[in-house]
């Protein structure tokens, strides 16, 4: 795998063909986000937030895992003039404000930039994004910081590297039952949904 430059990112974006062509969007400023071989992307304004006391456990194998999850936690909005307050080791899922599409022969990494990261802030613990995926990317916050950290919406979080494959992998395009393919926002976990469950009850 070779990890695209900036040039090449910048060719993908404007690609004439569709199968090959890297969407992103919405981009403001290609050169304040497009740098040294990756994207910069911003929060967006949708978050889930974990009800510290709802639930002591929980367990995929039970029959009503997935009305659990809904319950044990809660979907806000917060606009660009707000903030969220993290507090220290709070785990919340957002998402990037912008929406990716990637062609079936690249592969993307997400990682955190660094200057959040040196204030405690981790934002992903998935961190892969596949072939062919398609919709804003979720972002697992967590505050590994002793202080509360103030997060806005719109501003750059994360960044996105991408890698070329050795040969097209038709991907998420080929499996129907890929669970989080077209969001537009942070989603609660589908882990009831993997197969094996059925087979371990």
């Amino acid at each position: 795998m070779t990890v695209l430059s900036t040039k090449s990112i910048m060719e993908r974006l404007f690609h004439e063909d569709p199968l090959k062509r890297l969407v992103i969007t919405p981009i403001i400023r290609h050169e304040a986000q497009i740098a040294h071989g990756s994207i910069d992307l911003r929060l967006g304004t949708e978050f889930i937030i974990t009800k510290r006391t709802k639930y002591h456990l929980l367990d995929p194998m039970q029959e009503d895992i997935e009305s659990q999850i809904e319950q044990y936690q809660d979907k806000i909005y917060i606009g660009y003039k707000g903030k969220l307050i993290l507090q220290p080791r709070q785990f919340v899922l957002g998402s990037t404000l912008e929406y990716i599409r990637l062609p079936n022969d690249l592969l993307g990494y997400v990682i955190g930039r660094s200057s959040w990261g040196r204030v405690g802030l981790i934002i992903a613990t998935a961190t892969m994004v596949g072939p062919g995926f398609a919709g804003s990317l979720t972002l697992e916050l967590v505050n590994l910081g002793e202080a509360d950290l103030a997060l806005y919406p719109g501003t750059r979080i994360a960044q996105l590297v991408l890698h070329t494959l050795d040969q097209e992998d038709t991907g998420y395009i080929s499996k129907p039952e890929s669970k989080y393919i077209g969001a537009v926002g942070p989603e609660f976990s589908k882990i009831y949904a993997d197969k094996e469950w059925k087979l371990l009850r």
